[in-house]
């Protein structure tokens, strides 16, 4: 008999902590949640206050039937599931299983997996906190109604298996909305005049740029209006009329939140949000590094605080001192924003004389890259500010006005190592050195060349992942935890795609979000989605019970439901018509959606079943024999470039683009082998299948 079962989500977890404990301790996963609303129906009886009806998870009947019995055989019971809002429920499901009353001290809390961190934990315990679990099941609760109730209205007007969700929604219709800027965005002309400048004495050139007319700012929005303004500088002297020099400081980022982690490993290692939360998960359920034997290497990766404790702010302090000198050092706290948990502190390496060198022979290349990004960007934010030596010059030209603007860096301080990335890649270079000469106020210097530049203005971009999760994060949609699984079940559902970063929305996913939008305008949107979080936060410090909120909502969502169900109930969608002919009655053929998104269909069904794929093309002929070259995708919805005649008479087959003009050999394209060889992987794939159902 042990003296104490543990129980944790993750087999992962449960060997690290065990390694911790010893003696006759035992530690088990359950594997994420064991209990859940059934997935054939609602599971919420409406009648009776809304109460969930959980199940049994299927296929989990043979571990639950474990878990009592390790229960029984122990003297104590600890809940140890992750320490959140998910993790909460988790305990209370697995106490309801195990018959453990609501007011045992059973539950413990790791927000690291270390050694020292463990043992004081659970000296700890608690009662399972019921605040927490119900924020929890308002979620699920609230959640499941909207889809559950909204989707079936899509299977009818588009087509069966779409899915609505609160938030999910919420998210399409930002990237709907931002395509809809695009569309309608009408380039504005604007003009810059660069002067580049020599100051004679050192001989050494600089540029500065057109500002206005006598000292007045005056912006430049046709050809006529910079030939004016150059034929009024003809020949006339640059004049230096004021240098102002100051110091510019750079301060660093705060710690990692789930969301700015995510962001950056977009951004810095091109990682999609799955991958990060994933490669995140294992850094901190545990790593065998020499030296610490099996260690969690990060703190709790879901959290939306920068809070750090004095232990580690002390521990990152005797780091950057030995490494960099004190002058590099400074007690840094940030301020958590407004609406935070605050539950856990920000991701931050747990042993800091584990460095990304030290541990990096016990990392898949992955997880090296991200626990480099963590512990860098922890270390870098109790550091000094860097600081630059500015220089502003105002240049007059007759009674013109001209500026010149350097910057050097005086002091490194955090950048020494660690800069953050910014969506807007032209922001980086206020971070470049521009130096000026050594200039005097009233000294001439000699023109070179001017050179006018015409531009235009550009619509907004693209979301890509990082900036989405940055968007749903500014406007309160989501919590750490939801972010990845959003983003990902939108991409399942082919609501939108990715194109290279980008994220675009499908023809399918403006569809489902004009339905939503027209019809659900009360609940699909930013509004009222945020609201909703900032309620559940109420519920997990108990300031309200999470059955008034489903009240609430759930009156005036029943009367739009019912309302939208009458209205649309004779409204029929009609199908986008395509420009390409059925060959086997004529008609002009339409864009159905199917399991892998897009295909033509003939609108003459039943009495023509004729259906085929999409082929896109592009404007470039084939380098081999000059047809068309299709578009094709991978099953990983990676883009590649096939001759319309291959296998047949053309082997043209590449990840690149084709251009025009360009050669083409096969023999020194490896890729083309790669291609071929998934085909043909993926066919034995089918095959194999195949067999083993036979």
């Amino acid at each position: 008999m042990a003296d104490k079962l543990i129980i944790v989500e993750s087999p992962a977890k449960a060997n690290t902590i065990k390694k911790f404990l010893g003696g006759s301790t035992k530690v088990v996963a359950s594997m994420g949640h064991i209990r859940d609303l059934p997935k054939s129906k609602l599971g919420i009886d409406v009648e009776k206050d809304f109460e969930p009806e959980y199940i049994n998870i299927r296929g989990k009947g043979d571990l639950i039937k474990s878990l009592k019995k390790d229960a029984q055989n122990a003297k104590k019971v600890y809940l140890a599931t992750d320490p959140d809002r998910e993790g909460e429920a988790i305990a209370w499901h697995l106490a309801y299983i195990l018959n453990i009353s609501q007011d045992s001290i059973c539950r413990v809390t790791f927000n690291e997996i270390t050694k020292e961190t463990v043992q004081e934990s659970m000296k700890h315990p608690r009662k399972i906190d019921m605040n927490l679990t119900d924020a929890q099941q308002a979620r699920r609760v609230l959640d499941r109604i909207v889809g559950y109730k909204i989707s079936p209205v899509l299977w009818k007007k588009v087509k069966r298996g779409l899915s609505a969700g609160r938030v999910q929604s919420v998210a399409v219709k930002l990237i709907v909305d931002r395509e809809n800027e695009i569309e309608k965005f009408i380039p504005e002309e604007y003009w810059n005049i660069y002067a580049h400048l020599l100051e004679q004495k050192s001989k050494k050139d600089f540029e500065a740029h057109f500002f206005g007319k006598d000292g007045k700012k005056v912006e430049i929005h046709s050809q006529e209006e910079v030939n004016n303004i150059l034929k009024n500088i003809e020949n006339k002297k640059y004049i230096i009329e004021d240098i102002k020099k100051s110091e510019k400081k750079r301060t660093p980022a705060p710690p990692f939140t789930t969301s700015t982690m995510q962001q950056e490993a977009s951004r810095k290692l091109g990682f999609t949000l799955k991958k990060t939360m994933s490669v995140a998960q294992g850094l901190y359920e545990g790593i065998k590094v020499a030296e610490k034997g099996v260690v969690g290497l990060i703190t709790y990766m879901r959290t939306d605080s920068t809070r750090i404790s004095e232990e580690a702010r002390n521990a990152a302090k005797r780091q950057i001192i030995n490494q960099y000198g004190e002058n590099y050092y400074e007690n840094r706290y940030y301020k958590t924003k407004k609406d935070a948990q605050d539950a856990h502190e920000a991701i931050r390496p747990t042993y800091i004389d584990l460095t990304p060198e030290k541990v990096k022979d016990s990392l898949t290349l992955d997880q090296y890259k991200l626990y480099r990004l963590i512990y860098h960007r922890f270390i870098a934010s109790q550091m000094k500010n860097a600081i630059y030596d500015t220089v502003s010059v105002d240049i007059k030209v007759d009674k013109y006005n001209f500026k010149a603007n350097g910057q050097t860096l005086k002091f490194k301080g955090f950048m020494t190592l660690y800069v953050e990335s910014d969506d807007n890649k032209k922001n980086d270079k206020n971070d470049e050195d521009t130096s000026l000469p050594n200039l005097k106020i009233g000294q001439e210097v000699k023109l070179k060349n001017i050179e006018p530049k015409q531009s235009f203005t550009e619509p907004p971009a693209r979301y890509t992942e990082a900036s989405l999760v940055k968007a749903l994060e500014e406007k309160g949609i989501g919590r750490p935890s939801t972010y990845s699984p959003t983003i990902t079940t939108i991409l399942e559902r082919r609501y939108i795609e990715k194109e290279q970063k980008q994220l675009l929305p499908t023809e399918l996913g403006k569809i489902v979000n004009n339905l939503l939008v027209e019809n659900f305008k009360d609940v699909i949107n930013v509004e009222f989605t945020a609201k909703l979080e900032e309620q559940f936060d109420n519920i997990a410090d108990g300031k309200e019970n999470w059955k008034n909120i489903i009240r609430d909502f759930y009156g005036p969502f029943k009367i739009t439901l019912d309302k939208v169900e009458k209205e649309l109930e004779h409204v029929k969608l009609e199908d986008e018509v395509s420009d390409v002919e059925c060959e086997k009655c004529g008609r002009m053929m339409v864009y159905k959606y199917g399991k892998y998104g897009r295909f033509l269909a003939c609108p003459g069904y039943p009495e023509c079943k004729n259906a085929k794929p999409i082929v896109e093309t592009i404007d470039v002929p084939c380098p081999v024999c000059g047809a068309k070259v299709q578009v094709r995708k991978t099953k990983r919805k990676r883009s590649y470039y096939i001759c319309e005649n291959n296998p047949t008479s053309c082997n043209y087959i590449s990840w690149d683009k084709p251009k025009i003009g360009e050669k083409w050999e096969p023999d020194q394209k490896n890729e083309i082998k790669e291609i071929k060889k998934k085909k043909v992987t993926n066919k034995k794939k089918t095959t194999k299948k195949k067999k083993n159902k036979e």
